[in-house]
């Protein structure tokens, strides 16, 4: 929701996760890599890869979740970064959910971490379809929220109304704006 906002606050937005569900995990280089890693058992019955299943594995274990994002985040990164060199203009937003897991703050000028306390995260999870399990199992693989709040340059707190966050947004999009007329 706050890319939403940022967007109508005139910035471009990058979502990475939809990045990943469009264009990588549809790559024939990255199926043929699951195929040949964790064979057939990771497809669904048309060929697609099952994100669910892939899920399981990789938040129930931390070396299949390095071996698998050492799959998937070279490839996204290469496709935000381009995206990006695309349009060097525009003032833009990439939402990188595991941006700090990952070690990608350094490669931005200013870092906004949206975050909600872990009970929050749980019961938002749950309504996107998790199980309680898989949620615990997310969160758990995530680094603390107190290092993320320490390493931002700017926190928003998303645990009101969507209007609160909307007032937080542009609250920093106006002051990005005034950074940049510098």
């Amino acid at each position: 929701m706050a890319g939403k906002f940022f967007e109508e606050s005139g910035f471009r937005v990058l979502d990475v996760d939809q990045l990943v569900k469009s264009r990588v995990l549809v790559d024939a280089e990255v199926l043929a890599e699951a195929m040949g890693h964790w064979g057939g058992g990771v497809f669904d019955a048309v060929g697609a890869l099952d994100r669910t299943r892939v899920a399981g594995i990789v938040f129930g274990d931390r070396e299949e979740r390095r071996w698998w994002e050492g799959v998937v985040h070279p490839r996204v990164g290469r496709l935000w970064r381009a995206e990006m060199a695309s349009a060097t203009e525009a003032d833009w937003v990439v939402e990188i959910p595991l941006l700090f897991e990952a070690g990608l703050e350094k490669e931005f000028d200013f870092v906004v971490c949206v975050a909600a306390n872990e009970r929050s995260q749980f019961k938002r999870a749950v309504a996107r379809g998790l199980s309680p399990t898989q949620a615990e199992m997310r969160i758990a693989s995530q680094l603390p929220l107190a290092i993320k709040l320490k390493s931002a340059h700017v926190v928003l707190w998303n645990e009101g109304s969507p209007a609160f966050l909307c007032r937080q947004v542009r609250e920093v999009a106006s002051r990005l704006r005034r950074l940049d007329s510098r």
